[in-house]
This record gives structure tokens, C-alpha cells and sequence, in this order.
């Protein structure tokens, strides 16, 4: 694919997909009108929800919101950015141990393929303390989630691990 400038690549594990990934999503297209929403195979973890249940979410979440494309992939973000021709990934950052992973993660990535650029957005106050792994927690306790999770997604994550009463 062409190297376009107009395009970048959003990775996370989506596991699920929170309302602060999709805030992230949504401010990404502001910059970037044509973003791909990446499902990360971690290697190092073993997701609540499969690759596919993912995809699927997400694909809900975001409808056919013109300019995104959803996919998922393997290996190193930076050798997939290079591999689809997206010189910037988009990373999300709450708070400073979020930042130091990152930071050194996108050295890395820029020793590896110095054409690659990240671009860190802040995340929005209101989900400055969200993450996929605190929520799923929450739900295991019978908590109310659903100020942070899509609806569709909220239901799948109550089937899995509450009561979806």
C-alpha cells in the first residue's frame, strides 16, 4: 500500500473496547480521516475475548464510521505499520506509567523503522482511570460499568463474567 499521510494505525489488545478507546478513536479522525482500528495478538497475554469476538465488538461499536478500517494483526506494531504503508501510529496515554511504557516502546519502534512516527493523544478526563483490565475486574464484582463500555460490548463483557441481569 502507498505511504499516505492522511492515514494511521490505532493498535491496542481492544479487550474490550472501552468508551476511552473509542473517545481515542474518534479524536484520532480528526487528524488522521482515514484510521486502521488494530486488535493486537499479545503473545505475552491471553485476552478474556477472542481475536474474532474483538473484532466483532468493534466493528459494532464503529458501524460504518466512514475512514476507519478494523482489522487485527501479528508480530510488531511497527513491522504491521510498515507492512500496511502508515507512517504514524496513534497511542493513547492516561498517566505516567502509561507513558513510560510507551515512550520506550516508540524509541524502539523508531530505531527499528525511523519512518514510523507515534503520535500520543491524552486521554479525555473522563476516562483517565479507565482500562479494559480495571473494568473487567468491576464486572467480576457485580459493578455497574456501563458509563465505560459501549452497550453491545457491556453485554458481551456481563455474559462472560456477570450476570446480565
Amino acid at each position: 500500500m502507498s505511504n499516505d499521510s492522511s492515514r494511521a494505525l490505532f493498535p491496542a489488545s481492544f479487550d474490550p473496547m472501552t468508551n476511552g478507546h473509542l473517545d481515542l478513536v474518534r479524536r484520532a479522525t480528526h487528524v488522521f480521516p482515514n484510521l486502521v482500528v488494530a486488535v493486537a495478538h499479545n503473545v505475552g497475554k491471553t485476552g478474556l475475548f477472542s481475536t474474532e469476538e474483538r473484532l466483532e465488538m468493534i466493528s459494532e461499536v464503529l458501524g460504518d464510521t466512514p475512514g476507519i478500517e478494523v482489522t487485527s494483526f501479528d508480530g510488531l506494531v511497527v513491522d504491521f505499520a510498515h507492512q500496511i504503508g502508515v507512517k504514524t501510529i496513534v497511542r493513547g496515554l492516561r498517566a505516567n506509567a502509561d507513558f513510560e511504557y510507551e515512550f520506550e516502546m516508540a524509541l524502539m519502534n523508531r530505531h527499528m523503522r525511523p519512518e514510523i512516527e507515534t503520535l500520543f493523544l491524552m486521554t479525555s478526563q473522563e476516562y483517565f482511570y479507565v482500562s479494559s483490565s480495571r473494568l473487567k475486574e468491576l464486572v467480576r464484582f457485580g459493578a455497574d460499568v456501563s458509563e465505560w463500555l459501549p452497550p453491545g460490548v457491556e453485554k458481551r463483557l456481563l455474559e462472560k463474567l456477570g450476570s446480565s441481569d
